[in-house]
């Protein structure tokens, strides 16, 4: 491992003392930082609590601070420092003492408060990332370290106002990138480059969009730039919440403990099924086409319209008995305020509960024009009276949204008036059950389906909105989950990450423009990162292939790292052969450090199953956290987004991209499998493969005995 080094490329340990010093720092900031944890949890609360009520959230809060405050011995308390050439803030003309921070994952103070780890999110902290020879930021020296098991083993320095000192590569940030992976995904908090840095401190204010393609640290962007935003604006996100969403549940698992390695244990993650689902069970699917139809943005006007036709002018007006009196309000003036509620397009259960307090107001400016005086607890018993229940009953109706939706899936009249020009009538007959339900519980409700009803939920009264939510793979999402999505960020703002060419979904979106449009933030900033830093270069190229058939104009990544021979595809002389190859070539990987993923078309898992177990190797699920003793994963192409694996094993493409309901989605999905790999990838077939991926893009082809 590289270790310290001056001036030039060559490293060594010879220079023993400054890492003994070093080594010396982290100890001492490791026993602050238990100092800190023991101060908290020595807390004494049962004089400063009014209730039990204040006791348990004060608890609450004290257990949460212990959490972040747990010293991970796996994961380095600092990876940086930083050298300043003058006191932080301070002219150049105002002194020459420099000022020395160590840069970490959290803050870490010494028991006179005075810094001994400065956390990564503060602005003192941004020259670690942003600085450079050309705009050094007051930086004289930029020291980064070097980690062995949570030892501290090596450092490198870069002099960046020195002249005499050339322009070169980290090799410890190099390493850091490379090194194996097993377990859960890594934060990138050590090697974020200055594009990434921009993204991650953006703004709360606004949404950012983030196109990137394999290996560019999209996903990793995106979470450190909540746990950023949480640092900057703690309080504000505290009351409004945060929320990361993404594909399903395997890759949730495998992101869950970033977050938690930077000290945040707040932020809820889900999926958008889980967003949509409270209401009603998912137990049912839809055939590709109908489920486009069904996400089409086009279906929230047929709920509109579906959900007003319940409004009904009234045709005769409300007599209210008061006592000995009373009181008529004429169907003319009830129709006034009803065709006033319309105009304000409010929301429809907040009409129904402004209809009653609207007609009872009209009462009581009678009783005031007859010399009564009556208050607001008048009017309120008046709105409550059954005539006015009545009369509210029959022109404005509380509506559920699950009924409403099963009647729009199950009644072809109900369906067709409330469709017409905006659906076809072969769309309509493709969204309507084949066996109307008789209930919302007997239903067997589809995904799409409870979109609809988080829709029509929405409509009937207002979703609360969150401060910021994550959205990843954004790409794969429908117009109508993008609304669902966009209905819970509606007063904050958000994070959209995804590939456009990784969108394997038959209602991928086209565009992100078209996209933010449909999430209610068309004025976000769209940002793409196009430097690889964790898929070979030669894998990259090689997948890259199939951007011209998948996503034209998409810019291909540009790889960063070189790995001669990370690639080898070989053809396989007959399918009987191709089980007994796949596992050979899992054995092969397993030869070297980190985990292996094996994936498959979904229709070829079984059987590579069987072939694994025959040959006695165990494997995981995808979801299953990876260990040094069980490192390979068998895992199913629609499962494949969103992971890495050091080493990947690719079971024919061409089954890959049969199991889709078309060639493009087939070849997304495929583009997908291929790059996944961050060390190493074997790709087998015995079935020719897709002729996108035939020799082209300036990139050679590797075959069997190549490599």
């Amino acid at each position: 491992m590289p270790a310290h080094e001056e001036t030039s490329e060559d490293t060594s340990e010879a220079t023993s003392g400054p890492l003994d010093g070093e080594r010396a720092h982290l100890a001492g900031s490791r026993a602050a930082l238990r100092a800190m944890r023991e101060d908290v949890q020595a807390l004494d609360i049962r004089d400063v609590t009014a209730n039990w009520v204040n006791a348990a959230v004060l608890q609450a809060q004290i257990d949460d601070r212990i959490k972040a405050l747990a010293d991970l011995s796996h994961t380095p308390l600092f990876f940086g420092r930083l050298d300043y050439r003058h006191p932080v803030g301070a002219r150049e003309a105002e002194g020459s003492g420099g000022e020395q921070f160590y840069i970490g994952r959290r803050h870490v103070h010494d028991a006179h408060g005075d810094p001994m780890v400065i956390d990564w999110r503060a602005p003192v902290s941004q020259p670690f990332y942003q600085a450079s020879r050309n705009n050094p930021l007051d930086v004289d020296r930029r020291r980064r370290f070097g980690y062995t098991g949570g030892e501290l083993t090596a450092y490198e320095d870069e002099h960046l106002t020195d002249p005499a000192e050339t322009e070169r590569t980290s090799k410890l940030l190099q390493a850091e990138i490379e090194r194996p992976r097993v377990g859960p995904m890594r934060d990138i908090v050590a090697t974020i480059q200055p594009e990434q840095d921009e993204i991650v401190r953006s703004d709360l204010g606004g949404t950012v969009c983030v196109q990137g393609g394999p290996g560019t640290g999209k996903t990793a962007v995106g979470l450190h730039r909540v746990a950023y935003l949480l640092y900057a604006h703690r309080e504000r996100l505290a009351r409004t919440g945060t929320l990361v969403i993404g594909p399903n549940r395997s890759f949730l698992h495998y992101i869950e403990q970033v977050l938690p390695a930077l000290g945040e244990l707040e932020v809820k993650q889900a999926t958008v099924e889980d967003l949509v689902t409270a209401q009603v069970e998912v137990r049912g699917t839809d055939e590709a086409a109908a489920a486009v139809i069904k996400g089409d943005a086009r279906m929230a006007e047929v709920l509109r319209r579906a959900l007003r036709s319940h409004v009904t002018l009234p045709t005769e007006g409300v007599v209210v008995v008061r006592g000995s009196r009373r009181w008529r309000v004429p169907a003319y003036e009830i129709e006034e305020m009803v065709v006033e509620l319309l105009a304000r397009d409010m929301r429809y259960g907040a009409a129904h509960e402004a209809l009653p307090q609207r007609i009872a107001h009209s009462v009581l400016v009678r009783m005031e024009e007859a010399g009564e005086a009556p208050d607001d607890r008048v009017q309120n018993a008046v709105a409550r009276t059954p005539a006015v229940k009545a009369a509210v009953k029959a022109v404005w109706p509380a509506v559920d949204p699950a009924k409403l939706v099963l009647r729009l899936l199950a009644d072809p009249g109900f369906l067709a008036a409330h469709a017409e020009g905006i659906l076809t009538d072969d769309e309509q007959k493709r969204i309507l059950m084949a066996r109307p339900a008789r209930s919302v519980k007997s239903a067997k409700w589809s995904a799409a389906d409870a979109v609809l009803i988080d829709e029509a939920g929405d409509l009937v009264a207002r979703t609360p909105s969150l401060g910021h939510v994550v959205i990843d793979e954004a790409q794969d999402l429908s117009p109508m989950q993008y609304r669902a999505v966009g209905r819970r960020c509606s007063t904050g703002s958000a994070t959209v990450l995804g590939d456009l060419a990784q969108g394997t979904t038959p209602w991928s979106t086209e565009s992100w423009a078209q996209a933010l449009f449909h999430l209610g933030k068309a004025d976000a900033v769209v940002e793409e990162l196009t430097a690889g830093f964790r898929v070979p270069r030669e894998v990259i190229a090689y997948a890259s292939r199939l951007l011209p058939a998948i996503s034209p104009g998409l810019a291909p990544v540009e790889s960063v790292r070189e790995a001669p021979g990370s690639l080898a595809v070989r053809e396989v002389a007959g399918a009987d052969a191709l089980d007994g190859a796949v596992v050979a070539a899992c054995e092969e990987s397993l030869a070297h450090e980190g985990s292996i993923g094996l994936i498959a078309a979904d229709a070829r898992v079984p059987a590579l199953a069987d072939a694994l177990t025959a040959a006695g190797h165990t494997y995981l699920s995808p979801g299953e956290e990876t260990t040094a003793a069980s490192r390979l994963t068998l895992v199913p192409a629609s499962l494949a987004k969103g992971l890495e694996y050091d080493y990947v094993v690719l079971d024919e493409p061409a089954a890959v991209v049969d199991g889709e309901p078309d060639e493009r989605t087939g070849l997304r999905r495929l583009y997908v499998a291929l790059t996944r790999a961050v060390s190493g990838l074997v790709v087998l077939h015995a079935a020719p493969l897709p002729e996108q991926l035939g020799r082209g893009g300036g990139a050679d082809r590797a075959r069997a005995g190549d490599q």
